[in-house]
């Protein structure tokens, strides 16, 4: 089947949760993305991460240039209750089946599968409920916006780290791709590919939603600096519906 790039959202979309903002990448963001990955460089062995303004400029640079070209939709990963860049994470390897005249899915501007990935966060994101809303948001935008047939992730086989989180969100694994792209130490790697189809999403976003409830919970517990008592209020209110939530999904699988 042949594949072609689509138009999608490029300099506007943001994607808004209650811990981390997902804003359209861009130059305004090279300061933050210097400093978020200054805090511990050693985290990145298997991740192509800026060090430096001069690698953070070109490393947007060449974001923007695949969001351009329609290939990519990167963001800078954004800490609501400060506005601090904690991170970045991408869309990319937009597909766009031609589908022939007549069917459904023919003549969409959305793509019919896409990639997430670059994804990367500073040593105080870590252990926290970013990621994991990063994920949510990014998969909702994907599979109900979008409305993409397919999400993929591939990760460095040697990266036990991120392919655990890849499991633990509910990707599935499809098999070892050998010498299949550069690694962030320059050799050729084996990635290990996981996917999400959008027969699954349901299930997976109600594990997504339950594991934030719990790492919000976390958050809480561990002392998380909020901006004062109404954040607190919101935080639980929201933690509160989804326990219901999650208490509700597992009654109806244990029934099942």
């Amino acid at each position: 089947m042949s594949l072609h790039t689509g138009s999608v959202e490029k300099e506007d979309l943001v994607l808004a949760g209650t811990r981390v903002r997902l804003e359209s990448l861009s130059h305004r963001h090279v300061e933050g993305l210097v400093a978020a990955a200054a805090a511990d460089p050693s985290l990145y062995q298997w991740s192509p991460v800026p060090q430096g303004k001069a690698e953070a400029t070109t490393y947007v640079d060449t974001a923007l240039a695949w969001r351009d070209a329609d290939t990519a939709v990167p963001f800078a990963i954004v800490r609501v209750d400060d506005g601090v860049v904690i991170g970045s994470t991408r869309f990319w390897n937009l597909e766009r089946w031609s589908w022939p005249q007549g069917h459904a899915r023919h003549g969409r501007s959305g793509p019919d599968g896409c990639e997430i990935g670059y994804t990367w966060l500073a040593r105080s994101a870590i252990r926290t409920a970013a990621n994991t809303e990063a994920k949510l948001l990014m998969l909702t935008h994907a599979f109900e916006t979008w409305q993409v047939l397919r999400v993929c992730f591939h990760t460095d086989a040697r990266n036990q780290r991120s392919r655990a989180a890849l499991e633990r969100v509910g990707g599935k694994f499809e098999g070892t791709l050998r010498a299949h792209r550069m690694a962030a130490d320059y050799i050729p790697r084996d990635s290990m590919r996981f996917s999400i189809v959008a027969a699954e999403w349901p299930d997976v976003k109600q594990r997504l939603s339950c594991l934030l409830n719990h790492a919000y919970v976390a958050d809480v517990e561990d002392g998380v600096e909020l901006g004062d008592v109404q954040d607190v209020v919101n935080l639980l209110g929201q933690v509160e519906e989804l326990e219901f939530t999650c208490l509700i999904a597992n009654r109806s699988k244990a029934a099942h």
